[in-house]
């Protein structure tokens, strides 16, 4: 089976394309306003993009009638954007918080999670989550869809802080990732929960790209 997404009718009920580039972690994010209205919603365009510096990017689609999303809006204009881990213990709150509300709600209140202080960015965390990184916006890339819910607001940030629990990291400075149970998006409705982890080193890399991929910090300059 293919099809060309841009001139044929998909063969199948279900579109595949989701589905295929999975899992997709989630980009759980928290804002505020410039008034002060906090903002918690999930994003399965979300990535790394870099590591020295840190830097992260998530895709925003537009509401259908053209509406950009209250997270880019509150990352705009007050510079910062905040990334929480989700896990499969806070998988309700997560999809609770996927909910369309107006922009004078608070998505902590309705998702039933509190807010915990951040250092650097305006905004509050989700306490209740093992992991987040505080993100200095740099700035939006808008790509026009065919529709106005298939335009996309792409946007980018420097992670200026992390925060990890410190009763989920292990003896040897790594996260407990079976303990945590990271959930990621699946195509459709579905979801993954990650427990189980394997270990694979590629043979020829060594120094600074072995470094790299392991994850081990850049010296302070």
């Amino acid at each position: 089976m293919h099809y060309a997404p841009d001139s044929d009718a998909c063969p199948l009920p279900f579109s595949p394309f989701k589905a295929c580039t999975v899992p997709r972690p989630i980009g759980w994010l928290s804002t505020v306003s410039r008034d002060g209205v906090h903002n918690l919603a999930p994003y399965s365009q979300w990535q790394n993009l870099t590591f020295d510096p840190p830097m992260v990017m998530f895709a925003a689609n537009q509401y259908p009638d053209g509406r950009r999303k209250d997270t880019v809006l509150n990352a705009e204009e007050t510079g910062w954007f905040v990334w929480n881990m989700a896990t499969y213990a806070l998988r309700e709150a997560v999809n609770t918080s996927a909910m369309a509300l107006p922009p004078n709600e608070d998505e902590f209140e309705h998702a039933g999670v509190t807010k915990a202080p951040c250092i650097d960015a305006p905004g509050a965390r989700v306490a209740e989550s093992p992991c987040h990184f505080e993100c200095r916006y740099l700035s939006t890339h808008r790509l026009p869809g065919n529709s106005p819910v298939g335009s996309i607001d792409v946007v980018y940030g420097q992670v200026m802080r992390i925060h990890v629990a410190d009763e989920l990291i292990l003896p040897s400075g790594k996260l407990d990732i079976a303990k945590i149970e990271p959930i990621a998006r699946m195509g459709y409705y579905d979801y993954a929960r990650i427990s189980d982890t394997f270990e694979m080193r590629i043979p020829s890399a060594s120094g600074a790209a072995e470094d790299g991929l392991e994850g081990k910090p850049t010296p302070t300059r």
